[in-house]
């Protein structure tokens, strides 16, 4: 037995040593990034690098702002990625509810349909949706981006695997009790699903914030653009400037940092509560 206490205390100590290696290899383009911000253009690509600056340019932070509209930038993203998620949040919770305690003919085809949408790539559909959207007048409006992204395949059924393992006995008692479908839904199930619901709203806010191409697509003026199209026009017209370039990317990362945070500590529980069920 202490051999074998010793054989997993070792197997241990080398797999924190590996996970280590590899959380430092992905931090260091990061840390790269936000080093350089903080530097003169020519000094970015000095060898032997200098990870810290012995002077700080924390000037870039503030030229980035007159260079392009970078506020403009950030308010239409912010509001894009608040209005989509707040809506997946809506349509995933309502539609995982129903697939998940309710009881009608074709449930499981219908799921399973709906699902099977995730292994199709969007430039597959691409074409057409640009089409539809241009008939309906909300091409070059963010109610192109909205109408788009407001439902979401992976969020039902993310959401519908956390409310399979809810018992349905609590369901059962609140119809008895005279609480309406919907009621269940808001006093029961939220409540209850809130790691589900931060890893939706974490994954949701990342991927809308950090779109690039539906904006392209479907955005063309410059006071609609979102912030990952206004740094490719920022390098496009900056092409050597890479501490500002740099800075402008510190800064459009940190919303995405900032909700990360805030919710991590419901993600594990909630990426695992998705395969409790099936």
């Amino acid at each position: 037995m202490p051999g074998a206490k010793k054989h997993n205390y070792i197997a241990m100590t080398f797999i924190y040593i590996l996970l280590i290696l590899l959380a430092i290899t992905m931090l260091i383009p990061f840390a790269w990034m936000l080093s350089s911000s903080l530097k003169l253009s020519k000094d970015v690509f000095t060898f032997p690098m200098k990870w810290i600056p012995e002077e700080p340019r924390f000037q870039n932070f503030l030229d980035i702002w007159k260079k392009i509209p970078l506020g403009t930038f950030i308010f239409n993203t912010a509001k894009l990625s608040v209005i989509v998620t707040a809506l997946q949040l809506l349509t995933s919770s309502f539609a995982a509810y129903a697939f998940a305690k309710l009881k009608f003919k074709g449930k499981n085809a219908l799921f399973l349909g709906y699902i099977a949408t995730i292994a199709v790539p969007w430039q597959a559909y691409m074409v057409p949706q640009f089409i539809m959207m241009r008939h309906m007048g909300f091409n070059n409006t963010h109610m192109a981006i909205i109408c788009l992204q407001a439902f979401s395949a992976f969020g039902v059924f993310l959401m519908r695997q956390f409310y399979q393992s809810i018992p349905d006995d609590l369901c059962e008692a609140a119809r008895i009790d005279g609480l309406s479908e919907y009621g269940i839904w808001a006093r029961i199930m939220l409540p209850l699903s809130k790691p589900a619901i931060s890893t939706l709203v974490i994954f949701t806010f990342v991927n809308t914030w950090n779109d690039f191409l539906g904006p392209q697509i479907y955005l063309t003026k410059t006071e609609l653009k979102t912030i990952q199209i206004g740094l490719r026009m920022f390098i496009a017209q900056y092409s050597s400037e890479y501490g500002l370039i740099m800075a402008a990317s510190v800064v459009a990362l940190i919303p995405v940092v900032v909700i990360f945070l805030s919710l991590q500590k419901y993600f594990v529980q909630g990426v695992a509560s998705a395969g409790i069920k099936g």
